[in-house]
């Protein structure tokens, strides 16, 4: 199984920080949003990534190109251009990078990248989203119900925090604390191959709007609700709230 990543957006509600690098690339503690995700799936024994590009996707080339570099420490030789790496404890990840388009919406992206795809299970997630979420028993979940696509059905955090009380007493403040909204699409999706039938690499093929409301009618996508924490980096509020989690060793997402 692979884990196509969609990671080509624009990341327009993060302001002037999308200037200079695509959302997947913002940083938590120290590393890309992107290398969190992959770290996820990695724990589970899932090292092969396809990376769909887009916006400043040469950012994301760079990076993986030159990953132990900036991984770990090195010796230079300027003379013969022969560097040593001293603390070469990288991950093991197979990745991917395809160039799927600058203004390319989600279904074409993932049409482009069908020819790399070995078999016939495989994950979608979006390029912004981590959550504690137990991989082993979603495509277990997946596999027991014989449709063509699961979802993971997710409660967002709330955009406020919320006062904790008792008889009018002031307890507690909690810090965006998971919502009882409906469940909305948190990315982690595994789908059976026959999911490329209903895409098409031309630039306005979506993927939530027509392909999933097409499977929806057919009665061909189950959601497996997860009851743990998710949050995603979709503006600058919730990537400071990433961060103060991570610094304060609360990331729930960090299971290595």
């Amino acid at each position: 199984m692979k884990v196509i990543i969609l990671a080509g957006g624009m990341g327009t509600r993060l302001g002037s920080i999308s200037e200079l690098i695509p959302k997947p690339m913002i940083e938590i503690g120290g590393k890309p949003i992107l290398w969190h995700i992959m770290k996820i799936f990695s724990c589970y024994g899932y090292n092969d990534f396809i990376l769909c590009l887009g916006y400043k996707g040469n950012v994301i080339k760079d990076y993986f190109y030159n990953y132990y570099t900036y991984n770990c420490d090195f010796t230079i030789n300027l003379a013969t251009d022969e560097i040593e790496f001293h603390n070469s404890n990288c991950d093991n990840f197979n990745v991917t990078l395809v160039d799927t388009g600058l203004r390319n919406l989600k279904g074409s992206r993932l049409k482009q990248v069908e020819k790399y795809l070995d078999d016939d299970l495989n994950f979608i997630t979006y390029g912004d989203g981590v959550a504690d979420i137990n991989i082993h028993a979603l495509v277990e979940f997946h596999r027991s119900h014989n449709k063509i696509l699961t979802i993971t059905g997710v409660k967002p955090p709330s955009l406020f925090g919320e006062i904790i009380e008792r008889d009018g007493h002031v307890i507690s403040f909690e810090e965006k604390p998971q919502t009882s909204q409906g469940l909305i699409n948190g990315g982690f999706m595994v789908f059976n191959l026959k999911l490329m039938e209903y895409l098409s690499e031309e630039p306005e093929c979506d993927f939530e709007f027509g392909p999933l409301e097409k499977l929806a009618t057919e009665d061909e996508i189950m959601t497996y609700k997860h009851k743990g924490f998710w949050e995603c980096a979709d503006t600058v509020r919730d990537i400071e709230h990433l961060n103060k989690l991570w610094n304060e060793n609360k990331a729930f997402w960090k299971i290595w």
